[in-house]
């Protein structure tokens, strides 16, 4: 169950994703967000963190990443699937590629769902939250 003490132990922090690899950074902030940094870690409560993003159009892919890796969404009616390279929707919605890349990393139950929601993911170095006094996580 979740108690008062770790709701009001939740802190906020921010990553700058310049330059940095999709996955390694993808992987530290699933582990902020889960919780597993602290000492108190249990696995069925939401006891993590809250991440904020930043810079995430300036995200790396190593390799042949950006031509080959494919996203795949469908839009429910017969026939809809459609397909996007990880290049273009780098250019168009960076902030998609991230939130697919953290999320993957979560467990697929109403947990994850829940912890992917404490992550807030913006494609440029401004972000609204200055009032819960993000500190800077280095990576």
């Amino acid at each position: 169950m979740k108690s008062k003490e770790a709701l009001s132990q939740r802190q906020w922090y921010v990553v700058d994703a310049y330059g940095k690899v999709l996955g390694r950074l993808a992987s530290a902030v699933a582990k902020i967000l889960r919780g597993k940094h602290k000492p108190g870690f249990t696995a069925h409560v939401d006891g993590g963190d809250f991440v904020i993003v930043i810079n995430a159009r300036r995200v790396k892919l190593t390799g042949r990443k950006l031509e080959q890796k494919i996203y795949y969404r469908h839009t429910e009616y017969p026939g809809g699937i459609r397909e996007t390279a990880a290049g273009k929707l780098l250019e168009k919605k960076p902030e998609t590629l991230i939130r697919a890349a953290v999320k993957g990393m979560l467990p697929r139950n109403r947990l994850g769902r829940r912890l992917v929601t404490k992550l807030k993911v913006y494609s440029g170095p401004d972000h609204p939250h200055q009032a819960q006094k993000p500190q800077p996580l280095s990576l």
